[in-house]
């Protein structure tokens, strides 16, 4: 039955069917994970879709559906290795430098796709390329180089020996039998299984079915899968994004993960908020003999939530899971119709691509041909304590740092509306649902999302600033790997006394000294000096409230004016720290708001979200904001003794006191120590 039926209306209104939606309960019945993946493979058939013949040289990456078997050998006939002179091994026993041993040449030479006509009979050689045929008699080829052609010596008389007319060649070092040969059948014999169904061709596998003369090959059809973005929200990359909207980012991670699979994907672009178009459109992907249906957003039971809605006409079976006990990724809604799978993914990225997954992938892998792959998993420490939701499986994504020979995992919370988490993690916990806590230190299982797990050359962990963002742009260029976790400054100092990165930017303030950073340092962590920026308040140029004012005079509007919001940052950054000491203890309204940069600050602030944040001037400048001064302060680096001398520490302390990098530095508004 398609999306446009009904087993009592053969054409309801939109309105009927949200009628019809709302009052089922099914929605949101929140399953354990193992019991969705259940109610969900029980109703479909998980093998390959069907075989189709391709041309050679258009399998590349595709899914073999049959053995292979040689039906020829490989190589064909007996081949010479070397460029040389085919012979018999007992005509050159003996032979050496000082006496060789001299064999009358046949008068014929063999290139590769010539047959000997001439064998080789005792005492005489054939002179033979590399990839000829073994003439008959040979048992060996002699490598020119251990050899010296001897021209043939001019007749006395008629009578003389024939022999002596020929050129013969002297041999320099005597072989074995079978050297220097490659016997037919050697490399592939007739009825061997090169091949097995369930094997990704690549340039490998085509040379061997090419060596066999194998010019089709039948291979797994690959599976379609009709992708779908819905929301007003959602606009198409390369568009004009208006205030409230996002680009559609999730229609790309999941055709790239589609294709990933050996999958086709095809991309129905996204639909707003309006219950018949939606409807329209999965009616068309419903017509378009797609194998899987894969929709994002619109799955949770908000008002604007319309997709399961529409899933929910399906009656073959129909959903059978909607709200799974995991974190990110509840909402998600898993539909079959006739054993054709349809899957709404949560609208957030984060949640779209772990939900994907877990239970997409494995389908489309069982479609596409390919065997289950198992989890890559590697054992880490955690380096902070983390909490979770007691009830719910939940993911948290991590960047992995070598420390002392094994990994600490580093959390990487963004939320699941984060795109770029995933592009920076390197794995995954999984935390069980009765797990409320997991403490610092512990051992973890972390799986990986990439089989192939790349450290980085130089691994920075600590404050964030644009200043650090140009010079690890900078080490970039010059080939070194970077890998950059923002966990504020005390984070990135406790990284550092651990010895888990190469280098920690911090600004944090000690005021038993009055001293930046340097006096901070712990044991066996060195300085770099870095350079100074002015930390202050952020604001929009329009807003009366804060013109022409000093900072003393804005305590009392920042602290005591419920319509002043703020936008803060996150514990353990030195911004942070300077924030609580210049309220002195007040919660002003947005106080539980936490940036995790200054740029996300200034962003707060110039949509309108928040009224004023600290952040510095150089971020200041660059989106346009009023700036009230509060504190100058400095931004070092700490680094372990141990990675001191370390290939891109060495590029990266080189970096800092390069005139070049010293200009730019001072050009985004920072100021510099002297050298």
């Amino acid at each position: 039955m398609s999306l446009h039926q009904s087993p009592t209306d053969s054409d309801p209104s939109p309105e009927l069917v949200l009628r019809r939606a709302a009052k089922q309960d099914q929605f949101l019945d929140v399953i354990s994970l193992e019991e969705a993946q259940r109610r969900f493979r029980q109703h479909l058939r998980l093998s390959p879709l069907g075989i189709e013949t391709l041309l050679l040289e258009n399998v590349l990456n595709r899914v073999l559906a049959e053995d292979v078997v040689a039906e020829v050998d490989v190589p064909g006939f007996d081949r010479s290795n070397v460029d040389g002179f085919a012979v018999r091994s007992s005509d050159t026993a003996g032979a050496h430098e000082e006496l060789p041993r001299e064999l009358t040449l046949n008068q014929e030479v063999l290139a590769p796709g010539l047959v000997a006509q001439l064998p080789i009979m005792p005492g005489t050689a054939t002179a033979i390329s590399t990839g000829a045929m073994i003439p008959r008699g040979a048992d060996a080829v002699v490598m020119i180089e251990y050899t010296e052609y001897l021209a043939p010596e001019e007749p006395v008389d008629q009578n003389s020996n024939r022999d002596h007319q020929l050129a013969r060649v002297a041999i320099r070092r005597s072989v074995t039998e079978g050297e220097q040969i490659t016997f037919a059948g050697t490399d592939v014999a007739q009825g061997e299984t090169l091949l097995r169904a369930g094997q990704v061709l690549t340039s490998r596998e085509i040379g061997v079915l090419a060596a066999i003369g194998r010019s089709t090959v039948p291979v797994y059809r690959k599976p379609k899968v009709a992708i779908l973005s819905t929301g007003n929200e959602i606009v198409a990359p390369g568009q004009p994004r208006p205030v409230g909207s996002v680009y559609d980012s999730n229609a790309a991670i999941l055709t790239a993960a589609v294709q990933e699979l050996n999958c086709l994907p095809i991309n129905l672009g996204s639909i707003p908020d309006d219950l018949q178009l939606l409807d329209e459109a999965c009616h068309r992907a419903f017509q378009s003999d797609v194998d899987l249906i894969l929709m994002s957003g619109g799955t949770s039971k908000g008002a604007g939530d319309l997709s399961y809605r529409v899933v929910s006409r399906l009656q073959n079976p129909g959903i059978v899971v909607h709200g799974v006990a995991l974190k990110p990724g509840k909402p998600i809604c898993l539909a079959v119709e006739s054993g054709r799978p349809i899957v709404i993914l949560p609208g957030f990225p984060t949640s779209a691509i772990f939900t994907f997954h877990e239970f997409v992938a494995p389908v489309l892998r069982a479609f596409a041909g390919l065997a289950e792959k198992p989890p890559e998993l590697l054992t880490a420490r955690l380096p902070l304590r983390l909490n979770s939701e007691r009830g719910r499986t939940e993911y948290v994504l991590v960047g992995l740092v070598p420390s002392d020979g094994v990994m600490a995992a580093y959390p990487m919370g963004k939320g699941s509306g984060s795109v770029t988490t995933f592009s920076g993690a390197d794995g995954f916990i999984a935390i069980p649902p009765q797990t409320e806590m997991i403490d610092e230190g512990s051992t973890v299982q972390v799986q990986l999302l990439s089989q192939r797990l790349a450290p980085a050359d130089l691994i920075v962990i600590g404050s964030h600033c644009i200043g650090l963002d140009f010079l690890l742009g900078e080490i970039q260029k010059r080939g070194f790997g970077t890998k950059f976790l923002s966990v504020g400054s005390t984070g990135g100092l406790a990284a550092a006394k651990r010895g888990e990165c190469d280098v920690a930017g911090m600004h944090l303030f000690d005021p038993e000294t009055g001293i930046y950073n340097r006096s901070l340092l712990p044991e066996h962590v060195s300085f770099l000096s870095g350079y100074q920026r002015m930390q202050g308040i952020v604001f929009r140029r329009d807003d009366p409230r804060f013109s022409s004012k000093q900072i003393s005079e804005l305590i009392p509007l920042l602290t005591q004016n419920p319509d002043c919001y703020m936008v803060n940052r996150n514990a353990g950054s030195g911004t942070r720290i300077l924030i609580d000491r210049l309220l002195n203890g007040a919660h002003p309204p947005g106080y539980a708001v936490q940036a995790k940069s200054h740029n996300a600050v200034a962003t707060a602030v110039t949509q309108g979200r928040a009224d004023w944040g600290l952040a510095i001037d150089t971020v200041a400048q660059r989106y346009g904001l009023g700036f009230i001064p509060v504190q100058a302060e400095h931004y070092d680096f700490a680094i372990p003794q141990k990675r001191w001398i370390r290939p891109a520490v060495i590029a990266f302390r080189d970096l800092l006191i390069e005139t070049e990098t010293r200009q730019q530095l001072i050009a985004f508004g920072f100021r510099l120590h002297d050298v």
